[in-house]
């Protein structure tokens, strides 16, 4: 009867082995590694493709449609395009999800059985204890441990999600700078050749005693300031050029791309700020994850408070062998004491990282809707100076020049008051491409500002990520 009693205990403590790798066996790995929803925001809120170069394959066909993008000249789409497709630190962010992952995985498997074997010599000859022992209170909180890291997986999938927001503003602001630079250094060049008629008229008409040399040394200072704004103009573009590069990841062949010869104009009319704090509240990424970040800690405190006492809980089955005597079988269970450890630092610090959560999560609500005033009035500001530049300033400096011109002709002003007069005509263009550089970049920002996160968070650490994973919640390291 004795042995039936313990082969029972035994035929338990094997279903609930059966049962442990049943349930550690459930936990896989997903066929895109978590890549999708990042994927939906790259196509749902900036219309572009997204991947994840995992394969030769995967790196093959970036490449042949990076090639084709890169084929004709870049707009500011194709360019986002390319940047989201080709950027390397993107792709390294990327990995973040298949780090994340593994933790999911990891986190509904158990840990593996210990097994123990003895051998003891004494009077009565040599003793043998074989135990198997199972991880009881990890399989009584598999499904809360892998609940959460579900919650922290999501987290991270919003975090590589702003990563790609991010890069993709970058991508468009630097594509604006680059066209702006390239602008700004064509008319530069035409002020230059300007100031060099003007000057060796000046060197002439002295030469020829119809000049004085005060008025042909200011003609020639202004044409060697001239120059040297030019080359600063040069390495200028050459920088935002460069910039733009970096971030679709281009090198060899690939940086002698085209860009376009002038920027976008301006729209016919502004966009309206209606609700503008209740469309970020409702689709900035930041603030999904962070309030996101609050429940998971949230959850996290629950199982914290249930594991506080004990934190270790085995079972396992045990058998004995003396010589010259029957076997001996059993079960044996191990239980940590809670005599000097009461779990009351972990829950402390468990209800003090939920504190931190919530009140983070209400600073970023509210940055959120401070960032998002601030960048429409950018943008509208913008738009109304580049459509005031456009409208007024550059068409009275046409009918200035205009009117100059036919006074030159009547020989009522002077060659260099003319050529004054074109060089302050050139000058206004100018003013008109850093204006209209300007509303595109605060344009980028607004739409950032209400998609994605604050300009910084994430390389300042971000409010994304959870402060204390739901692992280290649980073990109290």
């Amino acid at each position: 009867m004795r042995n039936q009693k313990y082969g029972r205990r035994a035929k338990c403590l094997a279903s609930l082995a059966s049962a442990a790798v049943l349930l550690g066996g459930c936990a896989t790995f997903s066929s895109d590694g978590g890549f999708g929803p990042v994927q939906n925001v790259a196509a749902e809120r900036l219309g572009k493709d997204a991947s994840w170069m995992r394969s030769d394959k995967d790196a093959e066909a970036v490449r042949a449609a990076v090639k084709k993008l890169l084929a004709a000249p870049l707009e500011v789409e194709g360019a986002v395009q390319v940047a989201l497709l080709n950027n390397q630190g993107l792709q390294a962010t990327y990995a973040e999800l298949g780090i994340a992952e593994a933790g999911l995985v990891q986190a509904g498997r158990l840990r593996n059985p210990g097994f123990s074997f003895a051998r003891l010599h004494g009077s009565d000859g040599v003793e043998i204890d074989r135990a198997i022992l199972f991880d009881v209170l990890g399989l009584l909180t598999m499904p809360v441990r892998t609940d959460l890291e579900k919650r922290r997986f999501a987290l991270v999938q919003g975090r590589v999600a702003v990563e790609l927001m991010q890069v993709a503003a970058d991508t468009r602001r630097a594509w604006v700078s680059a066209v702006a630079a390239d602008q700004g250094v064509k008319y530069m060049a035409q002020v230059k050749e300007a100031a060099e008629a003007s000057a060796e008229l000046a060197r002439r008409m002295a030469a020829a005693g119809n000049l004085s040399k005060l008025d042909q040394a200011r003609e020639q200072a202004f044409y060697a300031e001239v120059t040297a704004q030019l080359a600063r103009a040069k390495q200028a573009a050459l920088a935002e050029r460069e910039r733009l590069t970096r971030l679709m990841g281009l090198w060899g062949e690939d940086t002698r791309f085209a860009l376009p010869e002038r920027l976008p104009e301006l729209p016919q009319a502004a966009t309206e700020a209606a609700d503008i704090e209740q469309r970020a509240m409702a689709r900035r990424l930041d603030v999904q994850g962070s309030m996101q970040e609050a429940r998971n800690v949230a959850a996290s405190l629950g199982l914290v408070r249930a594991t506080g006492l004990v934190d270790v809980l085995e079972l396992g089955y045990q058998r004995n062998s003396l010589p010259d005597a029957a076997r001996q079988s059993g079960y044996e269970i191990d239980l940590r004491l809670p005599i000097f450890d009461w779990g009351g630092a972990r829950v402390a610090r468990a209800q003090f990282t939920y504190m931190q959560a919530v009140n983070r999560a209400a600073d970023i609500a509210v940055r959120a809707r401070s960032e998002v005033r601030e960048a429409y009035g950018a943008y509208r500001t913008g738009y109304d100076l580049a459509k005031h530049y456009r409208d007024e300033i550059v068409p009275l400096r046409k009918r200035i020049s205009d009117e100059n011109v036919l006074r030159y002709s009547g020989m009522l002003i002077s060659v260099f008051e003319l050529l004054a007069d074109a060089r302050q005509q050139i000058a206004s263009v100018n003013a008109y491409i850093d204006a209209l550089r300007d509303f595109w970049v605060a344009d980028s920002d607004l739409n950032m500002a209400l998609n994605g996160a604050s300009p910084g968070s994430l390389r300042s650490g971000g409010p994304i990520a959870m402060p204390l994973s739901a692992a280290e919640q649980v073990s109290g390291r």
